[in-house]
């Protein structure tokens, strides 16, 4: 009869229960909420949603858009939006905050800007304007009314004046970015004996995010004997309605890399003399 090693039996009983721990592992479903030193890939299409119980819409998502673009929406449990990159190439990916007040159509509080990558879209940002000596004149030549210098958040300047000139005059706005020339951005005459409201909408061109902006509210009387008094009404910054409004890329800045000057200079000007 062979001899058998005494081992032998020990070390098939070992290889018997290792094979029912196996059977049996193979029957169990692992856990699955845990990825551990690696990454999830949704490639080719595809999204990774997250959908409440009994709702049917998802309070996270992230992947493929309608047109092949990509982007992320996330939503409150009534449904409603609260943070969305929009995934459509015309939105180049405009982030959007949004506020829960179901009751308003447009609800956006906080987002960068669509048509101007550089700047911020909401919120809109007052501009620094403020009254001079000058606000009412009798001078007959360009003088400062109001002046200012403002750090540019937002892509376009709205400025609202109203002017009163009991024999007429002009008004004009003047602006300078960080580095630039000084550009006249709107000119306009002030009728006899009457108030003119006037409204400027001015992209803030050559000018990027936090760069200073120099603006200059100026006017003259036709008359020396009859002032000119030109008041604020209201001056911020706005994002885009259109692309025709996206502001032109800042210049290539030179030695000139300080504030700019808030009293702009003004040229002479054929009617500085009596008018009678």
């Amino acid at each position: 009869m062979a001899t058998v090693r005494n081992d032998l039996l020990d070390r098939i009983r070992d290889l018997e229960r290792q094979v029912r721990e196996l059977a049996g592992r193979a029957q169990t479903r692992p856990p699955l909420d845990q990825i551990k030193n690696g990454d999830v890939k949704i490639s080719e299409g595809g999204q990774l949603a997250v959908v409440p119980p009994d709702k049917d819409f998802a309070t996270f998502v992230v992947g493929e858009w309608p047109g092949g673009s990509y982007g992320l929406v996330a939503r409150r449990m009534d449904g409603s939006y609260a943070l969305t990159v929009e995934g459509e190439k015309a939105d180049r990916g405009t982030v959007r905050i949004w506020s829960r007040d179901l009751a308003e159509p447009d609800r956006v509080l906080v987002m960068d800007d669509r048509h101007s990558p550089r700047h911020l879209g909401r919120p809109w940002i007052p501009l620094q304007l403020h009254p001079t000596a000058n606000q009412s004149t009798r001078s007959t030549s360009w003088a400062h009314a109001w002046v200012g210098v403002t750090p540019v958040h937002n892509p376009v300047a709205h400025i609202e004046l109203t002017s009163y000139a009991p024999a007429g005059g002009r008004v004009r706005v003047r602006m300078r970015a960080e580095g630039g020339t000084v550009t006249t951005v709107d000119e306009w005459t002030v009728p006899e004996g009457e108030w003119t409201t006037h409204t400027i909408e001015q992209p803030l061109d050559r000018a990027g995010f936090l760069d200073d902006v120099a603006l200059q509210v100026e006017h003259l009387t036709r008359n020396r004997r009859q002032p000119i008094e030109t008041r604020l009404l209201t001056a911020y910054a706005r994002n885009t309605y259109s692309a025709a409004e996206a502001p032109e890329a800042p210049e290539g800045r030179g030695s000139d890399t300080g504030r700019p000057d808030p009293t702009l200079p003004v040229e002479g000007d054929e009617n500085d003399s009596d008018n009678t």
